[in-house]
């Protein structure tokens, strides 16, 4: 047997689910078709990629580890099939929040001078690679992204933390902050993408308690609603200007590095003039030639 797309469209919709039921409702296929397509991909690949043995269906170890790539290879078809970018071929950069901050505008413009024949395209995606593992994305901005297996990263400058809190605030009236000035608040937590834990406050002096979200919109709407801070980089305060939120100078925290990342062997040919791009626009240093683009 040859594996074919609908094969790694099932798998991914079992793993989405957790259920087979409802991935074959999901598909609009009945469920012995889709368990026998699942047995099928199994038997091509010669290894499990479910766990039937629990009530709850789970990926195996190498589920799990295939499941990136099945939605890195179903993306990649679904963008070269996409009647709306025939003809043109966009590079897309992830970011998780705040894109660049304050540098971002510089970066379209500055992309659009050198390369006027391949847009850039801005996605923010609310997961840990911005995208790039599900293979939405050819490049990504992250800031403190630790070690995403497959993914290159390079630094490209740190960010100073702000604190972020509701206007209506006594808070809101001071010049700066401190991370003591925080511990009696509740703190909102962004556990998907965000850079900000407890452990940013010395051991004994961390707010007791903490508001969990998993995407910037929510963590905007918990500190408006007046009860709760937060603890953000300068980008934020640059791209998510609130009338209910005031961003204050922060001290005593350590900055935040933002990194620009990519799966080699890159998804897009301009990845590497991209790269080069970035570190221009971030080293304060003379342009360098870019590589040039293939094709």
């Amino acid at each position: 047997m040859t594996a074919e797309l609908r094969h790694l469209r099932a798998f991914l919709a079992i793993a989405a689910e957790g259920n087979i039921t409802r991935a074959a409702t999901r598909l609009h296929v009945t469920q012995p078709a889709l368990s026998r397509t699942l047995r099928q991909l199994e038997t091509h690949l010669g290894v499990g990629l479910v766990d039937r043995s629990t009530h709850h269906l789970d990926l195996t170890p190498a589920g799990r580890a295939f499941r990136d790539r099945a939605a890195a290879a179903v993306a990649a078809v679904d963008d070269v099939l996409d009647p709306a970018r025939a003809g043109s071929w966009p590079l897309r950069l992830g970011h998780t929040w705040s894109a660049l901050g304050e540098h971002t505008t510089t970066l379209l413009r500055a992309w659009q001078q050198a390369h006027p024949d391949i847009p850039l395209r801005l996605l923010r995606i609310d997961d840990r690679s911005a995208g790039l593992l599900q293979g939405r994305t050819d490049a990504a901005v992250l800031r403190e992204p630790g070690d995403i297996p497959g993914v290159r990263t390079e630094l490209l400058t740190t960010e100073e933390r702000v604190a972020a809190v509701p206007t209506a605030s006594t808070l809101a009236a001071r010049a700066r902050l401190s991370l003591a000035d925080l511990t009696g608040w509740r703190i909102a937590i962004n556990t998907v993408t965000g850079t900000t834990s407890l452990d940013l406050w010395p051991p004994g002096a961390a707010p007791a308690a903490t508001v969990e979200v998993a995407n910037t919109d929510d963590w905007l709407l918990a500190i408006a609603a007046g009860d709760t801070a937060g603890v953000t980089s300068t980008a934020t305060a640059v791209m998510y200007p609130h009338p209910a939120i005031t961003y204050l100078p922060l001290t005593g925290a350590a900055p935040i590095s933002l990194h620009v990342a990519w799966r080699p062997p890159a998804a897009h040919p301009a990845v590497p003039a991209l790269v080069t791009l970035l570190k221009d626009l971030f080293g304060g240093t003379p342009r360098t030639p870019a590589p040039p683009i293939p094709g």
